[in-house]
């Protein structure tokens, strides 16, 4: 088994990328952001993961990440992909408004029957790509990365604009997910 993209250290801090199938930009509406954050909170209060940064883009996510229990980062990884998955498409279905649900379920369910690690559906690409951190040099570089990311893509015009991310806590506000700052 290859460990190019495994948690290897369990104590270590990690920047995680992950990203939705076919890079769809589901995460255009708050609903489904907020489905994201309450996921990553309740796995905050409840797996002892612990986030020093975060960003959510339109169809992928970045984190920088630990534990401090029990739980394997990648089983909180695996869970929360798993509920966010099975949430949000369930919330893709039922939202009336929706005008790109016919598109977004089509390529969850191509993806998914072309998958045999799946039983329908795939949201979330295989993966989380984790970097372990083990200098302040790589940790400030992708942190800066991350916070940037909405300004380099034009979502914001400066970091702390952007609110689905934790540049909001690093600036001196309250950002939607119960971090902890890096010093």
């Amino acid at each position: 088994m290859s460990l190019k993209h495994k948690f290897k250290n369990p104590d270590g801090m990690y920047f995680v990328t992950f990203a939705v199938v076919d890079w769809v930009d589901v995460f255009t509406r708050d609903v489904y952001r907020w489905t994201f954050v309450d996921s990553l909170n309740w796995s905050i209060k409840n797996k002892s993961l612990i986030v020093f940064g975060w960003v959510l883009m339109t169809n992928h996510v970045h984190l920088i990440v630990a534990r401090k229990g029990k739980y394997k980062l990648e089983e909180i990884f695996r869970d929360i992909k798993k509920f966010t998955s099975v949430k949000i498409i369930n919330e893709i279905q039922t939202n009336s408004i929706e005008s790109r649900k016919d598109w977004m379920i089509r390529i969850f369910i191509d993806r998914g029957q072309s998958n045999t690690q799946n039983e329908k559906f795939q949201f979330w690409q295989h993966g989380n790509h984790p970097i372990e951190l083990d200098n302040n040099k790589i940790i400030e570089q992708k942190l800066d990365y991350l916070h940037n990311n909405p300004v380099l893509h034009g979502f914001a015009n400066k970091p702390e604009a952007y609110n689905w991310s934790s540049a909001l806590d690093y600036s001196g506000m309250k950002g939607y997910v119960d971090i902890e700052l890096l010093d």
